[in-house]
């Protein structure tokens, strides 16, 4: 199947401005397709990944990937249907601009990708000639419609913001002239934006002239929450805000209502393979084979093999109840959402223990717990009621792992 057959069927298209018109520009050679992204955070999350999927299916058909990281744009903000955007200093925009440029050229490589930053041209551009070349061009009317501004206009929208679908128009125009950009990708919510780009293409370059837009589906999941918002936190791209286990458990844990979507959607498997794993989810559910897959494969791609290695060694000790031997890192990436307690780097009564922390009720409890086998300090069974706990004893003396009973894990912080 071609490029636009293939989003069909993995559910990844939204809206194309001209579906017969751009696969005829594909066929004739090697074209770009381009998205973009504003450096309003020092890394990539969930939400930014989807259209970049599409750009790499586009490469992956022949086509030439670029990417811009909106120095520019992002200095001015992205209308959102609520409220302004919050100005960033420059000193953070710089930050942030380096922070995604690692992350791109890690998930796309070397193999023809450009980046580049729309401020080496709108940084350059000057008041008179904005309002002279490109203002002249837009119709206010026509302006207001977009479904961004539309929404703004009963709270209010600054012009810096009502102008932001200019300058996005003309980042298509210049990486059609500069880099053979023939295809803006983007969210269903960047339409507006998209189409007034192909406009202006049209009306400086030619009502002939190639170029065209499309859209991708807002993602939600089966109970039509918005995709990747995970009890208010973002899954970043980045490895220190988002741990890679964190990450592959993110899509371990996927519903079988909505894994095969997201296999889809987030891996490069063929047709054939996920059906294979529809299958599976359909006559084995327990098994969790597309899960596992999915969390393999989106993994990989965004942290490499390593990485799925690492989380997968990581379940397989948590499963096991074998995590004396786990690195201090390994234990707040696995248990940072667990009840937690904190205590002091002294030596403590198992007895005393348990109860300061509020992990059982009573002295009571606590000595019938102990004796019945069912408490284990960083993976070890306790069952003598005077057994002292040292906090420096594991994990760089930084943490206390107790379980009680099979499933109920506890962590210790220890403070000094």
């Amino acid at each position: 199947m071609n490029f636009i057959e293939g989003l069909k069927w993995r559910g990844a298209l939204n809206q194309v401005t001209d579906e017969a018109g751009l696969l005829k520009e594909m066929d004739k050679g090697q074209i770009g397709a381009y998205v973009g992204t504003d450096p309003t955070a020092d890394s990539l999350h969930l939400g930014h990944l989807i259209p970049f999927m599409v750009l790499k299916r586009f490469q992956n058909a022949g086509g030439k990937a670029v990417i811009i990281v909106g120095g520019a744009t992002g200095a001015i903000g992205d209308p959102r249907p609520t409220t302004e955007r919050q100005l960033l200093s420059p000193e953070q925009l710089a930050i942030n601009e380096a922070g995604i440029s690692k992350q791109v050229k890690k998930l796309f490589g070397s193999d023809g990708t450009v980046i580049v930053n729309n401020n080496d041209w709108l940084g350059k551009l000057s008041l008179t000639e904005f309002l002279r070349d490109y203002g002249k061009l837009f119709s206010v009317n026509v302006m207001l419609k977009k479904d961004v501004v539309a929404s703004r206009l009963a709270t209010g929208i600054s012009y810096t913001e009502f102008t932001y679908q200019i300058l996005q128009a003309i980042d298509f125009l210049q990486l059609w002239r500069r880099e053979n950009v023939r295809l803006e990708i983007g969210g269903s919510d960047q339409w507006g934006n998209i189409t007034a780009g192909v406009d202006l293409i049209h009306t400086i370059e030619g009502a002939d002239a190639p170029a065209f837009g499309l859209t991708i589906p807002l993602m939600t999941d089966s109970s039509g929450k918005k995709f990747g918002k995970s009890e208010g936190n973002a899954i970043w791209l980045d490895a220190k805000k988002t741990s890679p286990y964190t990450f592959y458990q993110f899509w371990y844990n996927q519903s079988d209502a909505d894994v095969v979507k997201y296999l889809k959607y987030f891996t490069f498997l063929s047709p054939a393979e996920i059906d294979d794993l529809a299958k599976e989810v359909e006559t084995n559910p327990g098994a969790r084979a597309a899960q596992t897959r999915l969390a393999e494969e989106v993994t990989r791609f965004v942290h490499g093999q390593a990485a799925v290695d690492e989380a997968q060694a990581l379940s397989k000790a948590l499963f096991s109840g074998d995590v004396a031997d786990l690195t201090a890192t390994q234990i707040e990436d696995a248990f940072g959402g667990v009840p937690s307690f904190d205590l002091a780097d002294e030596p403590k009564n198992i007895v005393d223990l348990l109860v300061d922390a509020g992990i059982d009720s009573s002295k009571r409890q606590a000595r019938e717990d102990v004796s019945n086998g069912a408490i284990r300090v960083n993976g070890d069974k306790v069952t003598d009621l005077d057994a002292e706990v040292n906090p420096k004893a594991n994990y760089d003396g930084r943490f206390v792992l107790v379980r009680r009973g099979k499933k109920k894990y506890f962590l210790g912080r220890v403070q000094g």
